[in-house]
């Protein structure tokens, strides 16, 4: 038995049976781990091992509160080590999930200079993207012709904002096509030109061993935010992480109770990062489960997940290519460093037919659209102006988009092999899959 095969048993629901077209019954096969993943059991167990000690935090003399405000602040300590974060500079931030994380950290930079500029990608999540827009002067980093970021412009755009340049953001593994981005090569360059780097996390943590402060100098992480759901740990948490400093002045995005030391009806003197962060009373349990499942993903080991999931995604585009009609997008030489996610469309069928079909034929789950990532499905697409002007005269049109297969480390060759085998018939039963599902 392959090493990782044997924890497949820890990620909760992978017997379930669904039903399917002819009254049947199926095993449930889950590739869209880049949306969401299931809860691991040690998690569940957990949340429920904990749930007698719940109680406030922060502010209760209980000593189940005492024991709550403790757990809370040893996450902190978890999750910095998680990434090798920088305990005396860098502080935790408790959120929902990596949307909220970047929107927070959108209000904290250029208070005092809206003239400052923001590098995004052509590649980010709308969540990389919109966040920045309407505060500050935003740009984008091209990609190339298979949808990998072009180095060379991130370095001209820097050079052309002549030190303007206040953040450089980045995904650091795309939802669409699964690549990795070279992180810390990109911190490199942003820092020469005195720009910080975050990267949004949220495909790139649960996947890959990551180090906010690696060995080499200059190539720190200053941003990272990631989110629980995304690694097995499905209960409402996310984390952005960075320097202490930034967040010490200023008013915080979202205020109330908890962020505040002092408060009058005149004034209001904040509390210290990353307390003035968190308004409101937080997800306790969410963060608990966010704590097991990082302990899990350790056990198990970040380098052989993505050493496993590496594998089967390399098995799966080699089958893939050789599937008449089918057209998987971005580079599939391999020459790439990538998670787990495989973008295609099946010629002569929509994206969303080929989605239900699998869905109703075979019960698998996968994702399609365009995955929160319009302008980067658009160019992958080559999709031309004139059909998104159509678009924008009526959005609920049918439109282009792809399909997505995303796996977790549990994911087997069995299950791939069910996949390949009913796009084998979607393929060869064009017609008849096209008259039974006419949506």
């Amino acid at each position: 038995m392959n090493y990782i095969e044997k924890f497949r048993n820890i990620v909760v629901g992978i017997d379930t049976m669904v039903p399917i077209a002819g009254g049947r019954f199926t095993k449930a096969i889950n590739f869209d781990n880049a949306a969401t993943t299931p809860p691991f059991t040690t998690v569940l167990h957990e949340i429920i091992n904990f749930a007698p000690w719940y109680s406030s935090v922060h502010r209760g003399t209980g000593f189940k509160s005492m024991v709550s405000s403790d757990e809370f602040e040893r996450a902190r300590s978890v999750v910095l080590k998680f990434v090798n974060a920088d305990s005396d500079s860098d502080t935790v931030i408790f959120v929902k999930n990596t949307t909220e994380a970047l929107n927070k950290l959108s209000y904290r930079l250029c208070q005092d200079d809206r003239e400052c500029v923001i590098l995004s990608t052509d590649m980010e999540h709308h969540s990389n993207d919109l966040p920045w827009r309407g505060k500050f002067k935003v740009d984008y980093i091209n990609t190339d012709s298979f949808g990998m970021l072009d180095m060379n412009d991130l370095e001209r755009k820097l050079k052309k904002y002549g030190g303007r340049v206040k953040l450089v953001t980045v995904a650091g593994a795309s939802n669409v096509t699964g690549y990795i981005n070279p992180i810390y090569k990109i911190a490199s360059i942003a820092h020469h030109y005195d720009a910080l780097l975050c990267v949004d996390g949220a495909q790139l943590v649960p996947h890959v061993s990551v180090d906010m402060h690696p060995r080499h100098a200059g190539e720190d992480i200053d941003f990272l935010a990631f989110s629980a759901h995304k690694m097995y740990a499905p209960f409402g948490a996310g984390v952005l992480i960075g320097p202490k400093h930034i967040f010490q002045k200023g008013e915080p995005d979202y205020v109330g109770g908890g962020t505040v030391k002092v408060v009058t009806h005149n004034t209001v003197l904040w509390d210290d990062p990353p307390h003035n962060e968190e308004a409101g009373t937080p997800n306790l349990m969410g963060i608990v489960a966010l704590c097991e499942a990082i302990k899990t993903l350790n056990m198990i080991g970040m380098d052989r997940i993505h050493e496993y999931e590496t594998s089967i995604t390399r098995y799966t585009l080699e089958r893939l290519k050789v599937i008449p009609g089918v057209k998987v997008y971005g580079d599939i030489s391999g020459r790439c460093k990538r998670v787990g996610v495989i973008p295609f469309n099946i010629e002569g069928m929509h994206h969303s037919k080929v989605a239900e079909i699998l869905s109703h034929e075979a019960g698998i789950a996968v994702r399609d659209g365009c995955f929160c990532a319009q302008p980067y499905v658009q160019k992958l697409l080559n999709t031309k102006d004139e059909e998104i002007q159509k678009y924008l005269k009526d959005p609920d049109m049918l439109r282009a988009g792809m399909v997505r297969i995303s796996f977790g480390f549990y994911n087997n060759v069995r299950e791939i092999d069910v996949f390949l085998d009913m796009l084998r018939k979607i393929v060869y039963n064009m017609e008849y899959y096209s008259k039974k599902y006419k949506s």
